[in-house]
Parts: structure tokens; sequence; C-alpha cells
């Protein structure tokens, strides 16, 4: 499959330079790295957003803290730690 990329001027002066500088043997690798990075960065993203669902579900089916409960409990802690 063929896809032609266009790259603002100073993308691909950076790309160039990637390849010059010996790290990739041309600018289609740089860019199919940068798409790698560009999907793992997506997979947290989907990852971090799943697991705050899951916390505002359990918050709602456990109850939760307010912040006034929680420094209480710390000041107690730290209290008691004195």
């Amino acid at each position: 499959m063929t896809t032609n990329v266009y790259l603002s001027k100073e993308l691909e002066r950076f790309a160039r330079q990637c390849v010059a500088e010996g790290r990739y043997n041309n600018v289609s690798e740089v860019v199919r790295s940068a798409l790698r990075m560009l999907q793992d960065a997506e997979d947290r993203r989907r990852a971090f957003n799943a697991s705050l669902v899951e916390a505002v579900a359990e918050a709602d089916r456990d109850g939760g803290y307010t912040l006034d409960q929680v420094e209480a409990d710390i000041d107690g802690i730290v209290g008691t730690a004195e």
C-alpha cells in the first residue's frame, strides 16, 4: 500500500535530521515510528479513560469520600504519628 504524507517544512526538516543522524534509514521509518508512538499514546489514553469510568462506577456503587473526610483522616494519622 502506498500512502503519500505531506509534512510541514519544520516536520520534514526534523525527519530528515533524524535520518542524517543515523537514527533511521529513511523518512518513511521516521513516520512509521511516530505513528507507533501515537498508537501507543492512544492506547494509554483509552485505558486511562476506561479506568476513570470504572472508578466512577465504583464510587457510585460503593460510595466515596469528601475532601474534608480525607483531610480529617490525614490529620488524625499525622497527629497520631507525632
